[in-house]
């Protein structure tokens, strides 16, 4: 019987148990999962060097929320074409077209520094094409990661590829911050190029496409329309659907937002310096999601099936209730490192769900409608938390909507047993 949704036809799990640390054993997963890992810091170099260039320039909080908005945006509206794109293509080419885009506005914005020549209109414009070149990663990654492993190896791969982006969103503003003091912005921009390199170089060596295990399966032909079918085709998998909704739940109701208010929660706090009290609660908020990967992969106990996706979306939301609700820095700081496993354990379980549920043929265009609910909806948690947060306080909105969080989780259970027993 399936793991994941209970049905008898359904089979997920091999008979013999995982292996711990599976990926990091495959020879040609490995270099990817550092490889990416180098790149999602440089990633968060970019935007260390760039938001602090910009607001020194331009003084701009307009600016500074439309760094947000253009950073997720692309996500909700072309992962799924994306997803197209990686079911249709080699998923190497759309990873170092998407790594070559990083790069190329890397490069673009140290020109613009050199020559003090950068306006308004022009970061607006590189700050959309990073956001592109991030979603149009995201699906050729995971058909890459379920190539390299296969299903028997897949809950291992998504759990380590998900702990060593943690790594880079976790290093990437130490390293950013060394290369802004050491080498100032421009140097330090046309450095970060550098840290694209690995993964790029290596996607020329490896014989894996994104489809080396799925044969000769019919693919439909590219188009918008196209695209959109898996709208359809999703509605009726119930436990898929209640996959892609607790991402999107996460998303929308704390997503991004808990980041960008963490300078308010620091000085509310008051924990000695209000540097330090900011630094140790964004250490706090990544080192989670590092721990809960290494966690989840060396125990082994906890399996990819739809009770452990929400009781852990479950655990993420009451842990931002009592963060948003503590007055205790202490007690902050753990609620924020539980969060942080949690969330993670949520996201890979969710997303190993629906890799091993889509059917092969429109695994990218899944992956794809999955990106869009748990990437491009972070963008609305600046209304959920951050607007609101100016009318009522952001202690209480996102101690409010970390609480419809709980209440969308139960709901999604609901919905996922109730498909579950008309399967039955």
């Amino acid at each position: 019987m399936c793991n994941a949704c209970g049905v008898a036809t359904h089979v997920l799990e091999p008979a013999a148990p995982a292996r711990k640390f599976a990926a990091l054993r495959n020879r040609d997963c490995r270099p990817y999962l550092f490889g990416a890992g180098l790149s999602m810091m440089a990633d968060n170099i970019e935007h260390v060097i760039t938001y602090w260039v910009l607001w020194q320039k331009f003084h701009s909080p307009a600016l500074a929320g439309f760094e947000v908005i253009s950073h997720w945006v692309p996500f909700l509206l072309f992962s799924v074409y994306f997803g197209s794109l990686a079911d249709r293509h080699d998923c190497r080419r759309l990873i170092q077209a998407a790594q070559v885009l990083f790069m190329a506005v890397s490069a673009a914005w140290g020109v613009l520094f050199l020559t003090d020549s950068l306006q308004v209109w022009m970061a607006c414009v590189l700050l959309v094409l990073h956001g592109c070149a991030g979603s149009l990663w995201g699906p050729g990654e995971q058909l890459m990661l379920h190539d390299f492993v296969g299903h028997e190896d897949l809950p291992s791969a998504v759990r380590l590829n998900a702990t060593f982006r943690s790594l880079g969103i976790l290093f990437g503003p130490v390293v950013g911050s060394a290369l802004l003091l050491g080498l100032g912005p421009t140097a330090g921009i046309f450095a970060n190029i550098l840290f694209y390199l690995p993964l790029t170089l290596f996607l020329f060596r490896t014989k894996f496409t994104g489809h080396t295990r799925d044969g000769g399966v019919a693919r439909p032909r590219l188009g918008v329309l196209d695209a959109l079918r898996v709208f359809r085709e999703v509605r009726s998998n119930h436990t898929m659907v209640s996959m892609i909704v607790l991402a999107g739940l996460g998303s929308l109701f704390v997503g991004a937002s808990m980041q960008s208010s963490m300078p308010i929660f620091a000085h509310d706090l008051g924990a000695g310096d209000a540097g330090l009290t900011y630094g140790v609660l964004l250490f706090a908020n990544g080192v989670g999601g590092v721990i809960g990967g290494i966690l989840l992969e060396a125990t082994g106990r906890i399996k990819p099936t739809v009770k452990a996706a929400v009781v852990s979306t479950a655990i993420y939301g009451l842990t931002s209730v009592f963060f948003a609700a503590t007055t205790s820095y202490p007690f902050a700081v753990v609620m924020l490192v539980i969060g942080g496993v949690a969330n993670l354990a949520s996201m890979s379980i969710g997303q190993t769900i629906v890799q091993l549920l889509a059917p092969a043929a429109d695994r990218g265009r899944v992956i794809g409608l999955y990106g869009m609910s748990s990437s491009g909806l972070r963008a609305g948690s600046g209304f959920t938390v951050g607007l609101a947060g100016a009318a009522i306080g952001v202690h209480w909105s996102l101690g409010l909507s970390a609480a419809a969080l709980c209440l969308g989780t139960a709901a999604a259970a609901f919905y996922a047993r109730q498909g579950r027993v008309r399967q039955d």
